[in-house]
This record gives C-alpha cells, structure tokens and sequence, in this order.
C-alpha cells in the first residue's frame, strides 16, 4: 500500500509510524484513558487490511480517530488530536526544503517532467520551479480548502497551474495587438510608439509577446493580420524613397520592381525576426513564449492582399525549420501556428488555395500549422471568426458598450478539470448513482473555480503594466482593480473534463461511437455544458466547458484509479485517458468518420475543443491530407493532424526510426543515436502530446505510457 503525503508524494505504508503516534498520544494521558499495545497492534491491522494501492496520510488520521472513539477513549482521542495538530504546525514550518533540494540536484522527477517546454536543468529555470514548489506548497496547505486540495490528490478534480496559484495572475489571452500597435505601449518604463515599417512592427510584437509571457502562466494568441497595415506601409515609404531618389529617370514598372524587391526583402527579415526572437527570448519562467501565430484571410480586411503575403513568408519559413546546434534544420515548438479555412482558401476554387496547398505541405513536415473552419466557427459563435488562445481555449462572444463584439485584450482565469472515469468506477454500473456523483463533483469543482475567481479579485493593475495599463489586456490607471474584467462574460474561467470514452463504457458498457453510448455520452457532455451555464446566471462570471485542459492529465488520472481501484478493462488498463470527448485511438474508424463524430461534441465543449487525425506518412500523402482539409472545412470546427512517420534531423531520413537490440531508437539510414537528433512522432501508446526527456537516460524519450 502506497501512502500519499501532504506534499503529494508518495512513500510506502509504515506500520510503525502510525503505531508510534498513537503510542505518544497514549503516553501523555492518564492510565485508565490509554489503550494497550494489542489494542494498538489491532487499530494498524485494521488500517492495513483496506487493501487499499493508495491511501491519503489524512484519511490515516481520521481513522485512528474514529477506531478510538469507538474504544470509547475520548481523552485519548482528543491527546491524538492534539498530537496530529502538533506536528502540523511543524510541517507548515517548512515543507518545501525534500522537493526543493531534489529539484536542485536534478531529482525531483515529477517537477522536470512536468513542462515538456521547460529545460529543468538550466539556473534560470530552475529558480521559476523552485518558486512553483512553493506555490504548490502554500497553494495545498493554505490557499485551498482542506477538501479541494484532498479532491485534487485523490483524483477527483484537478486544479491546473497550482504551481503559479500564489501570484494574482491569470492563465491564457488574445493580446490586443491592434491596440498596442496603433496606440503605442510601454515596456520597462520605455514609450514604444507606433512602428512605421513591417520591421519594426515584427520586432515590436516580439518585444509584447516576451513582456506578456512573463506576467501570465498560459498561452497567448497573435492575430498576424494586423501585420497587414505595417507591410503597405513599408510599401509606400520605399515607393516614396525611389520617386526621390529616381524621379522621372526610371520608368514605372522598373520603379515597381525595386520596390517589390525590397518590400519581399523586409518582409522575409520582419517573419525571421518573429520566428528566432520567439525561439530564443526566455522569459522569466525559463522557457520560450507560449505563442499561438493566427493566420486569417478576411474577405473584409482592408489588407487582405499584405496578409496573404504574410501568411504565404510565415509557412514558408516553418516548411523550411530553424537550424539546430548542429545545423540541421528542425521543427520549431513555437510560435504554433493555425490556419482558417474560409471559402476563398478551402481547395474548392478560391483565389487563396495556393496557401492552404502550402499549409498542408507544411503540415505534412512540421505537423504545423493547425486548422480552424471559418464556417463552422460561424455556426457556434454568432457569426464570428477569432483564434483560441494559446492554450486552445476559446471565448464566448461578448459586446463592448457600442454593442460592437471583442475577442482580443480578453483572457482565461484559470481552469479545473473533472475525473469522468472516477465518477464512472463510483457508481459501478449504477446510473443513477453516476449522476449522483456526478453532481456532487460538479459542486466540488464549482467550488474549486471559485477560489481561482476570488484570487484575482482586488487585484491591481501595477502587478503587471503591459497586461492591464499598456493595452495588451486593458489601459487601467495605476493603482486601478481589475474587477470588472472578471465578470460579465469579459473573461472566461474553464470546467475542464478527460475521459468521456472511458466513463461511457463503465456505466453503459460499449463505447461512446456506439449508438446507445453515444445517447448517454451528449447528455453527460449537455449537463456539464448546463452546469456551466447555470453558473454563469448565477454568478455573472464566464463559465465555459473546455474540452483541451491538458494530455498530460490523462495519464495523472489513469495513474491514480489504478493505484486504487486497479485494473478495469478498457479504462485504467491502457495507463491513460482518453481527452475530453476524442474517440479512443484504438477504435478502428478513418479520419473522416472520427471528424464527423467528434463534431458534435465541439459545439457542446464552446470553451475549447480540438481534434485529432493520423495520417502515415504525410509527406507521401500530400492528396490524402488535401482531402481532410476540405472535409475539416465543412465538418468540423478545430483540427489537427498527427503521424505514424518519424524523422531524423541528423541525415533526413524520414522513415521508421527502429528500436536496435540495446532497445534504443535508431536511425537505420545514419545509425544515429541521440534523440536530440530525431523527432520520433509515432503515437504507439495513443499518446497525443509532444515527447519530452526523461531524468538521466539521454537515450531514452518518453510518450509518457509506454516510456519508449
């Protein structure tokens, strides 16, 4: 039997130390209250005999007391108490000194692998992780109530980013880029005014990006048309340069060539300067921005053509990668990039289709970049267009006073994410009891979202300038609270949910593409949708269903039901859950099929929902992926694509990277070794997140499962 502590780390069962605290309590009353050494024996015997894989220290505590009291030894029970308190206070003394000191000599295995974006082992990072230890820390012993932070270690719930809880800042937003551009900003007490070229403009948005991604733990979202007016600018000033310089000594169209020239110089500098500034800036949390690059082709944009331009430099630049230490060129994590499908771009005869070819062709290489449908989002949000943020989740539309709609300078204030399979294992086939349960963790979770609500409450505009006074989210005076941009709709806070597939199969016993799973599975995701609605009546805060909280939770969640109800067939048995609604990658459907399936559930999960399809061999399937793209423009909101292909950045190779007879991976072409060198991609275990290094085994990357 595992015990699981206060910290949230897990030690073996210790009959002894349950046996010694008990033995102290029994020390310090009278004889004729105390019990005796067998009685004592009896109560650890009882503990142990739960069988239980995993046990809270507190629930440990509580039935010592409740064995106790039933020995009618109330003095003795209340000497425990007291004991129990005791040592409380030492440990809220301090409680971070294990998990810190491992963290320092590259061992603490759960912090390094937490953020696959983040290198644990450089100074940098590791003083923001040292900070998140602490928050972790405050944020379970003080912060939370007793009975969330007790949800969130059994699994019930989880409350995402407790590691940044302590500071008043939010998760993830659309920076107002239009704003700061055209109005000018601040950064570092330093006026920055409105550019007058593409180049700066770039360099700007680049400076915003790395100040934004300092003051908040999410993502952020880019809209590139914006860029648009900064292009035609640079335009006309190089026009302007070469009538003065030439007068009427150069014809027109030799005049038109230069600038063109020119204008194509700056225009591929402007997008290296996005792409190696945010693949180079650290922010002060030790890792790259978090950044979503939006590329959108509005038939109402006044510079549709500059940013058709634009679009066409940014994909092209991706296709190609950025070099690498060795100098190859690889696949760049950011900024991640999604593409809108709209009717003159979506392969059906429109003037832009020689993008959407680009961007499927660079897709097939860099898995880069994803896809929205224009059409579909009209259908879900009143009519408009707009990027999720960084962290994939989206806004519900909402009106200034002039009853016009915004989307960029809004944000997330956090998210926490629901157990369905718990709830499912619960009830033991019993529906009912599921929606009892159910309700009853909805409340939980309410609860939980509430905490993250009122911790922004009262705060002030100083805590981050660039956010709240410099037009990235609001213009606020100093000294000014943040208040009423927490409610109203203005700002989302998000009910996270994994395993849809699984709880589908434990109460109706087939999957959620069967017919009578499907039934039970829509009225599962309408009530959290109907929760979330209720909540936001009652409270005027944006409540939304998000369907993406994190990959990485599917396996937090998996690991832990197993340890304690152990193995389910179909659910706890695989070593992860499925994501949110996603269709379990071991059902045998083609993409078009899953597409259409997984539909139906996006337009329920409006606070955030993607999907995935495999394709093998992309780059040989150039057609197979064009088809997709035009079946995700009229079936399907968000998408992305994955691949069974691997590829090796040492040699090219982009075949099958093999596993040698020293089960390492292995490029059978160059018979290199280093996983530096290789994006290995294949989804083996299902595992649809990206691969991230393991503690001490350079030769080793893991999918997080199977720990290939």
């Amino acid at each position: 039997m595992k015990v699981i502590k206060r910290d949230g780390t897990t030690v073996d069962f210790d009959r002894n130390k349950i046996a010694v605290a008990i033995g102290k309590a029994n020390a310090a009353v009278d004889e004729e209250d105390r019990i005796t050494e067998a009685e004592i024996e009896q109560i650890v015997d009882d503990i142990a005999r739960k069988h239980r894989k995993r046990l809270l220290v507190e629930d440990i505590q509580d039935i010592v007391e409740e064995k106790l009291m039933e020995l009618n030894k109330y003095q003795l029970m209340k000497a425990y108490i007291l004991y129990r308190y005791e040592r409380a206070l030492i440990r809220k003394a301090n409680t971070t000194d294990e998990s810190i000191l491992s963290l320092i000599k590259n061992a603490n295995k759960d912090v390094m692998e937490e953020n696959s974006n983040k290198n644990a082992r450089t100074a940098s990072t590791q003083r923001d992780l040292i900070a998140g230890e602490v928050s972790k820390d405050l944020t379970r012993r003080i912060l939370l109530p007793e009975y969330i932070s007790k949800a969130h270690d059994e699994g019930v719930l989880h409350f995402h980013d407790a590691d940044y809880f302590l500071q008043p800042i939010f998760n993830c937003c659309l920076i107002d880029i239009k704003d700061m551009l055209e109005n000018g900003t601040v950064m570092n007490g330093k006026m920055i005014e409105s550019p007058k070229s593409f180049q700066v403009a770039c360099t700007i948005v680049t400076q915003i990006i790395a100040s934004v991604a300092s003051s908040q733990y999410g993502g952020q979202s880019v809209n590139v048309a914006h860029l648009g007016k900064y292009l035609r600018k640079t335009r006309e000033k190089y026009l302007k340069q070469c009538n003065e310089l030439f007068g009427e000594e150069v014809d027109e169209a030799t005049k038109t060539k230069i600038v063109d020239m020119r204008v194509k110089d700056e225009l591929k500098a402007g997008v290296q300067t996005i792409q190696y500034q945010i693949n180079t800036l650290m922010t002060t949390n030790g890792q790259s921005p978090f950044v979503t690059l939006f590329l959108y082709l509005d038939e109402k944009d006044e510079y549709i053509e500059e940013n058709a331009m634009i679009v066409e430099e940014i994909l092209k630049q991706r296709y190609q990668g950025i070099k690498n230490e060795v100098g190859v060129y690889v696949t760049p994590a950011f900024p991640k990039l999604i593409y809108v499908l709209d009717e003159n771009n979506c392969l059906k005869g429109g003037k832009y289709d020689y993008l959407t070819k680009m961007a499927v062709k660079c897709s097939s290489k860099r898995l880069y970049p994803d896809y929205i449908s224009a059409k579909k989002m009209r259908e879900h949000y009143e009519g408009n267009v707009f990027s999720p943020m960084g962290c994939r989740s989206f806004l519900s539309p909402w009106k200034d006073e002039n009853g016009n709609y915004k989307f960029e300078g809004r944000f997330n204030q956090g998210v926490v994410s629901l157990n369905l399979p718990q709830c499912g294992i619960l009830a033991k086939g019993d529906e009912e009891k599921f929606w009892q349960i159910l309700e009853e963790r909805l409340q939980l979770c309410f609860e939980a979202l509430m905490v993250r609500h009122n911790a922004l409450m009262g705060v002030v505009s100083d805590v981050s300038p660039v956010h709240w006074q410099y037009g990235a989210i609001a213009r606020l005076q100093k000294g000014e609270k943040i208040d009423k941009y927490l409610f109203g709709g203005y700002s989302s806070i998000s009910l996270g949910y994994i395993g849809l597939y699984e709880v589908t199969k434990l109460v109706k016993g087939v999957s959620h593409t069967d017919p009578v799973g499907a039934e039970f599975a829509l009225k599962v995701m309408n009530s959290l949708r109907d929760h979330c609605e209720q909540w936001k009546k009652q409270t005027n805060i944006g409540f939304a269903l998000y369907g993406t909280p994190a990959e990485s939770l599917c396996y937090r969640f998996a690991r832990i039901d197993k340890e304690r109800f152990g193995t389910i067939k179909d659910v706890t048995d695989k070593g992860y859950y499925t994501n949110s609604y996603h269709v379990d990658v071991r059902e045998n459907i083609d993409a078009f099929t899953k597409f259409s399936y997984e539909s139906q559930y996006q337009k329920i999960s409006s606070g955030g929902a993607i999907s995935y399809v495999e394709i093998p061999n992309m780059s040989k399937n150039l057609t197979a992926m064009e088809d997709v793209v035009k079946f995700i423009y009229d079936n399907i909101q968000y998408a992305e694509f994955n691949t069974k292909s691997d590829f090796c950045h040492e040699c090219g190779y982009d075949g099958e990277i093999i596993i040698n007879d020293d089960n390492e991976w292995e490029c059978p072409v160059c018979h290199n070794k280093d996983q530096r060198k290789m994006n290995v991609t294949r989804r083996t275990c299902g595992y649809l997140g990206e691969n991230f290094w393991n503690v001490g085994k350079t030769k080793e990357i893991k999918a997080r499962v199977l720990h290939l």
